[in-house]
């Protein structure tokens, strides 16, 4: 299995050197690099997702892990530490991550499984019900 910080590292560089876009499975896909800082450690890190955009310009993550029992790191050191660092196409900026519950969260993870049906089906290869993460700019 390919190292996880090779591959992720690789997506980072393809995304800062083609304006936001990264090709393979991420095709056509809307990416984000995240900068986070470690919820134990403090070390800042920066990992890739796909992410979905809505109409007021909000975006959205989901600490999906591709359907692992699980939460991915990151979602641990955001709510830790909720202040963090967003790469979105060309732009960057810092926001407050905040994961949604109820109505809201589930309305947008329907959204994103409607438009990119593996995050359905990485819902159903868990027990966890998968976060869904606000990225508030500013």
């Amino acid at each position: 299995m390919p190292d996880m910080n090779d591959f992720n590292q690789k997506v980072i560089d393809e995304f800062r050197a083609s304006e936001g876009r990264v090709g393979g499975m991420f095709e056509g896909a809307p990416m984000v690099l995240l900068t986070h800082r470690g919820a134990k450690s403090g070390t800042e890190r920066t990992t890739p997702l796909m992410s979905r955009v809505s109409g007021d310009g909000t975006i959205y993550i989901f600490a999906s892990k591709a359907g692992a029992p699980t939460n991915p790191d990151w979602f641990h050191n955001i709510v830790a530490h909720p202040q963090v660092g967003v790469e979105f196409g060309t732009d960057s900026f810092t926001a407050t991550a905040e994961a949604l519950t109820g109505t809201e969260r589930a309305e947008v993870f329907a959204a994103q499984a409607a438009e990119w049906p593996q995050f359905a089906e990485y819902q159903q290869k868990t027990d966890r019900e998968i976060p869904v993460v606000a990225l508030h700019r500013g």
